[in-house]
């Protein structure tokens, strides 16, 4: 089987990919557990050394990744540079943070001696998305690695070239060999690779179809999973906020990455007192964005990354208006390229509100007042993240402990920061990413006991 990587922009191969054979999955395996057990040997503070070196070469090499990252699923080039950068600091990040993260961590009770001591448990699966191709493996791939364990790969068929670069990237900074692995392989190959003895762990983010059926799959071979699924982020526009920044922020929590990210908000749901203002300049903010080749400099939207998820996004658009929903901008669809689109009067009951739009689509919504806001925003099935624009920052911080979501931001994008523990609930899946929350995840956190 060949795996073809297709520039979404003009429709040219970028490459061919051809997937490993069982047999040369099965020594793959084997290899990632080999290698695991002197892997795990090697002195934490050489691990994080080889884990800054790799972050020196991404931005070393930044050039050459972004542009495949643009080739495969047609970011614009700026934010590809963008994100292999944060990629390098989120390296440097877990780099420095280790030594304490993995320190023993001692407990007083009737022992003379008593601590947990922090183990790697083997090789973790990532299964991974095409969204952020570079970003999602490495927030994985740094704190799983430098904790002792090894790493395969599972990349979206349409990223394969970022795969293999992502794998060039750790040989280059002196990884020993398969310690990290990159798996050409389809996805009816996932349960041969969980069920292996060499795994210890699956790691994914993708649709929740794909999180159901890993976690099935998991649970079956009593292997931990962890799930970063999708999202239906609302962003909450109090009467009091700073519309101008607020529209400025909602640009970009919408728009960036073509709007093909779980966490980008999707349900701006607004006071009505500021709603017609808001929707006014955000318009005009929108109708300023310029599409084109994504590898032009000048280029602030791109296409899709696939044919078909243009396709589902054009469908949730006419859906949702022959509920009632207004086209207030876009709505036309060409190829890959979706226009930013926006509607206006979106309710419960429409595709616009209740299904996770992945693509340049904004979904605006009445509130009466911030009780209503709310309700609305928890009126779906996934929880990652919400965001509040508002002056009264200490009324906003009240409500952070009754909202589901995994995070709150108030009068800023929900976004991924190294520092800060990352995931959902819900629908949005389970388990939590980056920070030391992010390293804990795949360690053994043993109990050590000791009585003279």
């Amino acid at each position: 089987m060949e795996f073809k990587s297709i520039n979404p922009y003009n429709g040219e191969q970028v490459g061919l990919h051809t997937a490993l054979t069982e047999e040369a999955l099965v020594e793959k395996l084997n290899r990632s557990q080999v290698a695991f057990e002197s892997w795990r040997k090697v002195p934490l503070a050489e691990r994080c050394r080889l884990l800054k070196k790799a972050g020196q070469v991404l931005r070393d090499h930044v050039e050459a990744y972004a542009k495949m990252i643009t080739l495969e699923m047609g970011k614009p080039i700026l934010e590809s540079r963008s994100e292999v950068n944060k990629c390098a600091w989120v390296c440097d990040y877990y780099a420095e943070n280790a030594p304490g993260f993995l320190a023993d961590e001692s407990i007083t009770t009737d022992a003379d001696k008593s601590f947990v001591r922090h183990d790697p448990i083997g090789s973790v699966l990532a299964i991974m998305p095409w969204n952020f191709p570079f970003w999602q493996v490495f927030r994985y791939a740094a704190p799983t690695l430098t904790a002792g364990n090894t790493g395969l790969l599972k990349h979206a068929a349409n990223v394969f070239g970022c795969a293999q670069q992502i794998e060039d990237v750790f040989a280059k900074a002196g990884y020993p060999p398969y310690v990290f692995q990159n798996l050409i392989v389809d996805h009816d190959q996932t349960e041969v690779i969980i069920s292996h003895n060499a795994v210890k762990a699956i790691t994914l983010t993708g649709s929740e179809r794909a999180g159901s059926a890993v976690a099935e799959i998991a649970g079956r071979h009593i292997k931990k999973s962890v799930l970063e699924l999708g999202g239906n982020n609302a962003f909450i526009v109090w009467e009091d906020a700073d519309i101008d920044k607020s529209v400025k922020i909602a640009l970009t929590a919408r728009m960036l990455n073509g709007g093909q990210s779980c966490i980008a908000a999707k349900r701006f749901i607004l006071m009505e007192g500021i709603y017609d203002e808001f929707v006014q300049k955000f318009t005009k903010a929108v109708k300023d964005l310029k599409p084109g080749d994504p590898l032009d400099e000048n280029t602030t939207i791109g296409p899709l990354a696939r044919l078909d998820l243009a396709n589902q996004l054009n469908k949730q658009v006419q859906e949702s208006v022959a509920k009632g929903a207004k086209l207030l901008l876009g709505g036309d669809q060409k190829g890959c390229y979706h226009e930013p689109t926006i509607l206006g009067d979106v309710k419960p009951g429409m595709a616009a509100f209740y299904q996770e739009t992945f693509g340049p689509l904004a979904a605006m919504v009445k509130a009466k007042d911030i009780d209503h806001a709310f309700q609305l925003s928890e009126n779906s099935n996934y929880g990652l993240g919400i965001t509040v624009c508002t002056k009264n920052t200490e009324k906003a911080l009240k409500y952070a402990s009754s909202l589901s979501d995994g995070a709150y931001f108030i009068n800023e994008l929900v976004k991924s920061d190294p520092r800060l523990p990352f995931g959902g609930t819900k629908n949005s899946g389970y388990g939590r990413e980056l920070a030391k929350d992010g390293m804990m995840e795949f360690v053994n956190r043993k109990a050590v006991y000791v009585k003279h």
